[in-house]
C-alpha cells in the first residue's frame, strides 16, 4: 500500500490540504482562503458551502502540486477549527444557517443565563469546560431557535448537527457517515468526558435534541470512504481530531508533562495530563487530548482568542504592515525604553481571565509612540497570554514546573517573536522543522489506522528540532513587564469580571 497520506486541514480563515510521504516529507499543497461574515458587532459566520468547495479545491490542488492521483493516497486525516457550529438537513444535506464561528459572542447571554441558573457547576463538572459561547451547544440552542421551524424539524430527527469535521465527513461520504472523534464531541458542553459519552442531563440544560448529535469514535477510526467520484477513486478517512488535538499529536506530545502551543489566529497552549483528567482552579478548561485504542488521554488547556488575528489587525485595520513578516523587524526597532501594551480582546478575553464583554485597548502610548512600538505591542500580547496560561498550568499542575513549550503555526517563523516568548515565559521554546504540526497530527492519525505509519514511539522519534530558544531576559526586566502586563489587562477587564 502507498504511504502517502493525506490531511485535510480546515481552518479558520482557509482550507488546506497536505500530502505527506511516508517519511512525513510535504509532497503536495493545496490552500485557499474564504470570506468571513461579519453580520454584526461580535458575530462571525462562515457559508458552509464555501467551506465545502475551498476543501474540494484544496485537495485537488495538493493531488496536482504532488504529481499524484487519489489511488496514491492510503488515507485521508481531517482536522478543523473547533467549536464552529453548523446544522443541516437530513435529506438534501444543506445547511439550514451559515456556520456560526467559534469566535463568535451572540450566545452571551444564553451562557449567562446558564450561569445564573446554577447550571456552570454541573456543566464544568461533567465536560471540563467554562460556561462561555465560545462552545458549540449554545450555538445549535440558538440555530434551533432563530431559524423558522428548526427546532421542530430537529425534535423529528430531521436535521443533524456537526462542527466543521462533521459536516465535512458527511459531504465526503455523500451522507453515509454522521460521526466524529472524542476531541471535537469534548467542545460541544454536551459530552461527559469522563463517561466518553453525549450527556442526557447536558442536552435538557442547553435544549439540544439528542437525534441531531453525531456518532463519536476514537480519533484513529474507520470513518468511511470518500465518494469516489469527487477525486476519482475511493479514499478511506482514517483519522480525525480537532485542530489544538491534531497539532498535539503532530508535536509528539504523548507523554504527561509535554506543552505545546499553536499560534494561528488565536493561541492555544495543550498540557498533556495523562490519564488523570485534572479540575482546573484556575479557570482552565480541562479537555480530552486524543482518544486512541478506546484509551483516553486528557490535558489542560488555555484558549487565547487573538494572537495571529492581532498582526493580521496591523494589516488590514491600521494598514501599518502590508505583510506579516515585516512585525518581527519592527519590534527588534522598537524603543525599549516605552512599555506599550496591547492587550487584543478584540472578540472578549479568553483563558484565564473568561471576559466576554471586554475590548480591546493599548495603554502606555506617548508622542513618541510609532508604528514599531505598536507591532512590537501585538507580539508582545502573544507572549503575556501564553505566560498566563502557563502560570495557570503549573499552578494546576506542578509537574509542567520545568516543561519545555513546542510551537507551531504561522506565528512561530518569527525569530524575534519566539525570542521574546522564551524570554518572557522563562522557559525554553522548541521550534520543530515540521511548522505544519496540526496537518502532520491528522495526517498520522490516518496513516498509523491505515497501518503505513508508524505508533506513537516511532512516530515521536522522527519528531526533529529546528531550533532552540533559550530565555535571556534578567528578571527584573521580565517582572516589570509582566507586571505591566497584569495591569493593562485588569484595566481592560469589563465589569461583569471586575478590574
Amino acid at each position: 500500500m502507498s504511504g502517502y497520506v493525506l490531511a485535510i486541514d480546515q481552518g479558520t480563515t482557509s482550507s488546506r490540504a497536505i500530502v505527506f510521504d511516508d517519511s512525513t516529507r510535504i509532497v503536495g499543497v493545496g490552500q485557499q482562503e474564504f470570506r468571513q461574515i461579519l453580520p454584526r458587532s461580535g458575530w462571525v459566520e462562515h457559508d458552509p458551502e464555501e467551506i465545502w468547495q475551498s476543501v474540494l479545491a484544496t485537495v485537488k490542488a495538493a493531488l496536482a502540486d504532488a504529481s499524484l492521483s487519489a489511488r496514491d493516497i492510503a488515507a485521508i486525516g481531517i482536522t478543523n477549527q473547533r467549536e464552529t457550529t453548523i446544522v443541516w438537513d437530513r435529506e438534501t444535506g444543506q445547511p439550514i444557517h451559515n456556520a456560526i464561528v467559534w469566535q463568535d459572542r451572540r450566545t452571551a447571554e444564553i451562557c449567562r443565563k446558564l450561569v445564573e441558573g446554577g447550571a456552570e457547576e454541573t456543566i464544568r463538572d461533567k465536560t471540563g469546560l467554562v460556561v462561555d459561547a465560545y462552545f458549540a451547544g449554545t450555538k445549535i440552542a440558538w440555530i434551533l431557535d432563530n431559524v423558522s421551524g428548526a427546532r421542530a424539524r430537529a425534535e423529528a430527527g430531521q436535521l443533524a448537527f456537526g462542527t466543521v469535521d462533521t459536516f465535512l465527513l458527511w459531504r465526503l461520504t455523500g451522507g453515509r457517515v454522521h460521526a466524529t472523534d472524542a476531541t471535537n464531541a469534548s467542545r460541544t458542553m454536551l459530552f461527559d468526558t469522563s463517561a466518553n459519552e453525549w450527556d442526557d442531563e447536558l442536552m435538557r440544560l442547553l435544549r439540544v435534541p439528542a437525534s441531531l448529535l453525531p456518532e463519536v469514535r476514537d480519533c484513529a477510526a474507520d470513518f468511511g470512504v470518500c465518494d469516489a467520484s469527487l477525486f476519482g477513486e475511493a479514499i478511506a478517512i482514517s483519522g480525525i481530531a480537532g485542530d489544538q488535538h491534531a497539532a498535539t499529536l503532530g508535536n509528539a506530545c504523548f507523554q504527561p508533562g509535554m506543552l505545546k502551543a499553536t499560534y494561528g489566529t488565536g493561541c492555544f497552549a495543550v498540557l498533556n495530563t495523562g490519564s488523570e483528567r485534572v479540575a482546573s482552579k484556575n479557570r482552565l478548561l480541562s479537555t480530552i487530548a486524543y482518544r486512541l485504542g478506546g484509551q483516553t488521554t486528557y490535558a489542560l488547556e488555555g484558549s487565547i482568542f487573538i494572537a495571529g488575528a492581532a498582526v493580521q489587525w496591523l494589516r488590514d485595520g491600521l494598514k501599518i504592515v502590508s505583510q506579516a513578516a515585516e512585525t518581527g523587524p519592527m519590534a527588534a526597532r522598537a524603543d525599549e525604553a516605552q512599555d506599550v501594551y496591547l492587550v487584543p480582546a478584540f472578540t472578549g478575553l479568553g483563558a484565564p481571565w473568561w471576559d466576554a464583554e471586554a475590548r480591546g485597548a493599548i495603554y502606555g502610548l506617548t508622542r513618541n509612540t510609532g508604528p514599531d512600538e505598536i507591532a512590537r505591542a501585538a507580539l508582545e500580547a502573544v507572549c503575556f497570554q501564553t505566560a498566563d496560561l502557563l502560570t495557570a498550568m503549573r499552578r494546576d499542575w506542578p509537574e509542567a514546573a520545568n516543561t519545555v513549550l513546542r510551537v507551531d503555526g504561522g506565528m512561530v517563523a518569527s525569530d524575534w517573536t519566539m525570542q521574546r516568548l522564551a524570554d518572557l515565559l522563562d522557559a525554553p521554546v522548541d521550534r520543530p522543522t515540521v511548522l505544519e504540526t496540526t496537518a502532520l497530527g491528522a495526517a498520522w492519525l490516518a496513516g498509523h489506522q491505515s497501518g503505513v505509519w508508524p505508533d506513537r514511539e516511532g512516530f515521536a522519534q522522527r519528531w526533529r528540532l529546528e531550533q532552540r530558544f533559550e530565555p535571556g531576559m534578567d528578571a527584573v526586566t521580565r517582572g516589570r513587564k509582566l507586571t505591566g502586563w497584569s495591569r493593562a489587562v485588569r484595566r481592560t477587564l469589563s465589569e461583569t469580571v471586575g478590574a
